[in-house]
């Protein structure tokens, strides 16, 4: 496989990375920015990786090709990979920048995905949503799964679906960052060290994380499990639910999906 990537900013850079460390199929990755240091960093990193002078001839030489670039700039950078004589696999993160926007600048040579990822993927604890462009066959959503899960999971969903996959995963390490940051706060008022309270608090949310993934169970359950009649837990349960946590929460997700739409309605 001959993959490209068009913007070398952190997400770009994250995924790429992600998928030469996870994939053995990728014998050449072109990579083009308009900051040279940035396309400079991402080839010194490994040996696959070649600096291209165009997006053009990135998108000439590649079968897939990753469009990591700001939404402001997807348009006129489709339209430059319009005019290659191959076609490829376009897999757009521009947010908010319609399937519909895509092909219409792509051109009927080229055929799409929209992908929402989140900023995790640096980690390789990504989580994403795809959409199939009008051109795209079954076999380019299997290889845009498995070039998004070698950064974390990914999950094909119908394009109206993205926004709400932005709102909780697009958006979310925002809110899990909050809550961090809250319960280090809580922490150090009871007398911890900063330090200490952050890595407690992240460790935390991490663990149980982790244990929603791998059991499998309702996270009621696993919640269940560790309030004990009359104990800790139940008593920092009801506060929550006394100061409108879980609303809070479902708040936000529906901020940030209906942020979302007007997005791609500007």
């Amino acid at each position: 496989m001959q993959i490209g990537l068009i913007g070398c900013g952190k997400m770009g850079s994250a995924l790429l990375r992600g998928v030469l460390a996870g994939s053995e199929d990728v014998e050449k990755a072109w990579v083009f920015d308009a900051y040279p240091g940035a396309m400079e960093s991402l080839a010194a990193s490994d040996p696959r990786v070649e600096a291209s002078e165009s997006n053009l001839s990135v998108a000439e030489q590649s079968d897939v090709l990753l469009l990591c670039v700001k939404p402001d700039g997807i348009s006129w950078v489709a339209q430059e990979i319009a005019s290659s004589k191959k076609s490829c696999l376009c897999i757009s993160v521009a947010a908010g920048v319609s399937l519909a926007v895509l092909e219409s600048n792509l051109g009927e040579a080229q055929r799409a995905v929209r992908v929402m990822p989140n900023t995790p993927a640096l980690v390789g604890a990504g989580a994403s949503g795809f959409t199939l462009g009008s051109n795209a066959t079954k076999e380019d959503a299997k290889t845009t799964k498995y070039l998004l899960e070698s950064v974390g999971i990914a999950h094909e969903v119908s394009e109206r679906l993205l926004d709400a996959v932005t709102g909780v995963s697009g958006s979310g390490p925002a809110y899990i960052y909050v809550l961090i940051e809250a319960m280090a706060d809580a922490g150090v008022l009871n007398g911890l060290a900063r330090p200490v309270a952050i890595e407690l608090a992240a460790q935390t949310v991490m663990g149980a994380a982790k244990m929603v993934l791998e059991t499998g169970e309702h996270p009621g359950v696993l919640k269940d499990q560790v309030t004990s009649p009359g104990g800790t837990t139940i008593r920092a349960i009801a506060a929550l639910e006394r100061e409108g946590g879980r609303n809070a929460m479902i708040a936000a997700v529906n901020a940030a999906t209906q942020r979302s739409i007007e997005m791609g309605q500007e």
